[in-house]
This record gives C-alpha cells, sequence and structure tokens, in this order.
C-alpha cells in the first residue's frame, strides 16, 4: 500500500514536470489543458503539495493578469492549507519554503493589475518569510534577486 501510493505520488510529480516543460518550451495552451485536467483529477481532498504546485503552473499559463491572480492564490492556499486538501491535514513541510516565491508571485500579478499597495503587501510576506527559513530551506538565489528586483520596481525610479 505505501509503495503504490509512493508510485502515485511519483507518477503527479513525473506529469507534473512534463507539463512544466511543456510551459517553458512555450506550449501555453496545451500546458493549461493538462495542468487543468491535472488539478481536476487531484480534487479538493488531493495531496497539497500536488495542489499548490498545479496551480503554481496553471497561473504561468494564464494569458490574463487577473486569472494568473485566481490560480497564485489557490496555490497559496493549498500550501497554507487552507483548499481543504488532505481532509484538512497540515500540508507538508516542504512547502514551508515555497512560500517566498507564491507571495512573490502574487506581488507581481497585483503590480500587474495597477494595485501597488496589494504587491507591496505581498513583497513584504515574501521578503520575511525567505528571511526567516532555517540556512537548508532558503528559496534559490533567484528567489531573493526577484524579491529584490520588483522591491526596485515599488519603490520607483
Amino acid at each position: 500500500m505505501v509503495e503504490q501510493q509512493e508510485t502515485s505520488e511519483e507518477a503527479v510529480m513525473t506529469r507534473i514536470g512534463q507539463t512544466a516543460i511543456l510551459l517553458h518550451a512555450g506550449d501555453r495552451e496545451e500546458a493549461r489543458s493538462r495542468f487543468g485536467a491535472l488539478w481536476e483529477e487531484l480534487g479538493p481532498q488531493g495531496d497539497p503539495w500536488h495542489r499548490c504546485m498545479a496551480a503554481h503552473y496553471l497561473a504561468d499559463a494564464q494569458d490574463a493578469p487577473r486569472d494568473r491572480l485566481l490560480w497564485d492564490l489557490r496555490a497559496l492556499a493549498a500550501a497554507d492549507g487552507r483548499d481543504g486538501g488532505r481532509g484538512g491535514r497540515r500540508p507538508p513541510a516542504e512547502l514551508r519554503g515555497f512560500h517566498p516565491r507564491l507571495h512573490l508571485d502574487l506581488a507581481a500579478d497585483y503590480l500587474e493589475l495597477g494595485r501597488p499597495e496589494a504587491a507591496r503587501v505581498h513583497l513584504r510576506r515574501a521578503r520575511a518569510l525567505a528571511e526567516a527559513l532555517g540556512e537548508r530551506e532558503r528559496p534559490a538565489l533567484g528567489v531573493r534577486e526577484a524579491i529584490g528586483r520588483l522591491e526596485a520596481r515599488l519603490a520607483g525610479p
């Protein structure tokens, strides 16, 4: 039973990875379709990590800023365990290290939608969460640099 669950979890992560490759290769429509199907398959009781990753990439596959925001909000809700996944059980610890990225994405969404104050709120959260993580959990340098770039854009010329 445990081995079957691990295989199933590996299969889902493989699908997420393969679909992310499609997205990064420029096939946004196919990636959106595949991530949408995966989101439906996972359902509200799905694994929080899988739901978070599917919603995160679905946000990246959207054309409209408002749609990106909605999917990024769903990704954060899954990461926080607020979307009902796994029967309300706490999400896995590995999601903790992903929170700075999620808030950074939300800050960028809000800035693009002309809501700089909401962008600042999420950017402050991204910075604080990135700094609060232990050395082994620190987000990638690229995320920290992106936080700095967005802070500079919000500060103005």
